[in-house]
């Protein structure tokens, strides 16, 4: 495995992008059947701010960083060129093959595009709550509920969307209470959450800060909640700007249209993990497993695509 290149590399097999679990799960894939792969890692990673991953078997507990080391570690045996830095755009079609150009000038190419660069985070604009996401605060009770068991958990929102993480939740936590964040609640949302033996609190919240080993919520009537740890539902969006680059068609989730194998709508393109679904599924799924899962599948569809060109073209010459 190389970590340099000139600044025009030969051509390889496939180009991925995204050193996170499913761009590394697609370099391995490719490299584990003697094909040339290229993989150009950001630094970039959507979970950087977790200090231990969750509900990933064999890995229950480890530091993400830790574990994409340890997966870096593992393409040291194939043909897998690692590139440290980030693609600022990629041109190119299935004739001519892809040309990537990283922001320091080097271009690289490849016959193939897996792209796993997923997605960013935008959380709501309240003080504190930024300090403690990936901690104190998440998205995902499969993820992180479990740490949260038998405390007082506090849920930012309070629409009918979230009574989805009150359920989940309902089994794991103590107890209860949504912020409303000085929104009015539905009468219906609020029968709903009273029957799931949830609080609701309107008042405006005006700050998160760490207590202890918990949260602290002050809201803007003066008073305050300790709790274990927050849930809410960010919003996301694609962290690089390739499907706009390349014309990819999106979901109205604002994912990437993908089929079972990762085929994009461009041919030759792929794309693997949470910035990607099928249109089967309302979401993407934010989880370790899944994204993996997704980079392996994607960088089959693309040894399959490459497989077919050229068992055509041997037939062709016959």
């Amino acid at each position: 495995m190389s970590t340099t290149a000139p600044t025009t590399a030969p051509a390889r097999d496939v180009l991925v992008v995204g050193g996170g679990p499913a761009g590394l799960q697609a370099a391995l894939t490719v490299g584990r059947i003697h094909r040339s792969v290229a993989l150009v890692d950001s630094g970039d990673y959507r979970n950087a701010t977790v200090d231990h991953m969750h509900n990933v078997l064999t890995h229950d507990g480890r530091a993400p960083a830790d574990f994409r080391a340890a997966a870096r570690d593992q393409l040291a045996p194939y043909d897998v060129e690692v590139h440290e830095g980030r693609v600022a755009t990629i041109a190119g079609d299935v004739a001519a093959g892809f040309t990537a150009t990283l922001d320091d000038g080097r271009t690289l190419r490849a016959r193939r595009v897996v792209l796993a660069t997923g997605l960013s985070d935008d959380l709501p604009e309240v003080p504190g709550l930024a300090d403690l996401w990936g901690t104190l605060a998440a998205q995902c009770p499969f993820c992180h509920g479990h740490e949260f068991a038998g405390g007082h958990v506090v849920l930012l929102g309070a629409t009918p969307q979230h009574a989805h993480l009150v359920g989940l939740m309902r089994p794991v936590a103590g107890r209860m209470t949504l912020l409303a964040d000085g929104a009015a609640v539905e009468p219906e949302a609020r029968r709903l959450f009273d029957a799931l033996g949830a609080a609701v609190v309107e008042t405006k919240v005006e700050r998160f800060e760490r207590a202890g080993e918990g949260v602290r919520v002050v809201l803007a009537d003066g008073t305050d909640l300790d709790a274990v740890g927050v849930l809410l539902r960010p919003t996301y969006r694609q962290s690089a700007p390739f499907a706009e680059q390349l014309g990819l068609r999106l979901l109205e989730s604002g994912c990437i249209e993908v089929d079972d194998f990762g085929r994009t709508s461009v041919p030759g393109v792929f794309a693997g993990g949470d910035l990607a679904h099928r249109a089967s599924f309302p979401m993407p799924m934010p989880s370790v497993v899944a994204a993996t899962a997704a980079g392996q599948m994607a960088a089959s569809g693309a040894i399959q695509e490459l497989l077919g060109e050229e068992m055509a073209a041997l037939g062709a010459g016959h």
